[in-house]
């Protein structure tokens, strides 16, 4: 069988399921919307953010594969990928510009628990900005996943 294994994850399933009318596996943008707000804690703004950046068709519908993205990306760490966002976000815009993001990733740690060179830096830095020179919330999300940087706190007990 030369297809690949398209199998979604059952806890992918299970959350978009809850949106999803008829059987179909796409949401529209209203549901799409709800479901970040209902599950994952966002607000209006960072939801239009992110359904702009996972719907990659730019057809208005977040397809079961677009949600997957998402959730592969930041799953339930979302709250904290926001919160990350906005300690960054010194000035409080909605982006990051290119000395609040140099700062920002100089912050964080890798998988492995070393801090990112400085070329390191620079190359996320030119893959992640937008046309405009900013980072968005949903390039910011892009980037942490990349970089694999992004791990789940362990559950408080």
């Amino acid at each position: 069988m030369a297809m690949r294994n398209r199998k979604i994850p059952k806890e992918v399933l299970a959350v978009f399921e809850k949106y999803m009318k008829n059987n179909v596996r796409n949401l529209k943008k209203e549901q799409a919307l709800d479901m970040f707000e209902k599950e994952f804690g966002l607000d209006a703004e960072q939801g239009e953010i992110m359904f702009s950046t996972f719907d990659k068709d730019k057809n208005g519908i977040m397809s079961i594969w677009e949600f997957q993205q998402f959730y592969m990306s930041v799953g339930d760490c979302a709250q904290d990928v926001i919160n990350k966002f906005k300690e960054i976000d010194a000035d409080g815009s909605g982006k990051l510009d290119s000395e609040e993001a140099k700062e920002g990733l100089k912050s964080l740690k890798t998988a492995t628990g070393r801090n990112l060179e400085e070329k390191e830096v620079d190359f996320f830095m030119k893959s992640a900005v937008g046309e405009d020179g900013m980072i968005d919330l949903g390039q910011f999300t892009n980037l942490l996943y990349t970089l694999k940087l992004y791990k789940a706190p362990a559950p408080k007990k």
